[in-house]
């Protein structure tokens, strides 16, 4: 294991190239209010994610993993979230993490010196290749938990986050594909999925974040799921390094009333 790596995490590591954040709601439909906001890497500029991804190699993902969360800690309580009681939901790499009780103490740190509380953060599980070591990502999730996070996995139904992991890592919300959400109310058979994913997520206890959605045809079909956790540009689109204004759906309220919830 690389240890050097693993002290890095309590002693701070060295911006590897600049990045901002952008943040995009997670909105409670039936609340009416804002869940969590997605912390998103973008250029310093404003730049799309892919031109600060397309940056990450093997030697300094560890480096801009942990900025990423010092940079979405402190963007966040700069625009005033912690008022707004929200949660701030954070994308990690499994791979960048070498020892998950060590590695989480920088994030620990920032959080300490922003006053941001533990219990208000959401790691995303997200990895652009399959996740091989699932005891180690066991092993960082049960740490997360232990220390007060909430864990989310992402791309629920895409090729490398299916049902196999599901049952190894336990999780506290599932955040369906945008494969899955895309023209749902017209694919029967995806319609279906998707009932079956908020059924068993529910016997588990756990909750379900429908991204992606951009269409009124969409929203309606993910909420006859009975799917209340919504993210995408129909409510809200990212806004760079600020929280973006909701546009709420002006049907809810007879959603709510004809008993979806």
């Amino acid at each position: 294991m690389p240890t050097n790596r693993c002290l890095a995490c309590r002693d701070g590591v060295e911006k590897p190239f600049p990045f901002s954040i952008a943040f995009q709601p997670i909105v409670d439909v039936v609340a009416r209010e804002v869940f969590a906001y997605e912390a998103l890497v973008r250029g310093p500029q404003g730049e799309p994610a892919c031109s600060v991804l397309n940056q990450i190699t093997q030697e300094n993902r560890y480096a801009f993993d942990q900025n990423c969360r010092v940079a979405a800690i402190s963007t966040a309580v700069k625009l005033g979230l912690v008022e707004t009681g929200a949660r701030l939901s954070i994308n990690f790499m499994p791979g960048a993490v070498y020892s998950p009780s060590a590695c989480i103490q920088l994030t620990l740190e920032t959080a300490r010196r922003y006053d941001f509380p533990v219990d208000r953060l959401i790691f995303e599980i997200t990895e652009g290749e399959e996740i091989v070591d699932k005891e180690h990502l066991r092993g960082i999730v049960e740490e997360y938990r232990r220390r007060g996070f909430k864990v989310s996995l992402d791309d629920f139904g895409a090729a490398y986050s299916g049902l196999t992991l599901l049952s190894e890592i336990p999780v506290d919300h599932l955040k369906l594909d945008i494969g899955l959400v895309r023209d749902l109310g017209q694919r029967p058979t995806a319609l279906m999925i998707v009932q079956a994913i908020v059924a068993l997520a529910t016997a588990l206890g756990q909750s379900v974040v429908a991204e992606g959605v951009e269409t009124m045809e969409e929203y309606r079909a993910v909420r006859s799921c009975g799917i209340r956790l919504i993210q995408g540009y129909l409510l809200a689109k990212p806004g760079f390094e600020q929280l973006p204004e909701v546009h709420w759906p002006e049907e809810e309220t007879s959603l709510a009333a004809s008993g979806v919830a």
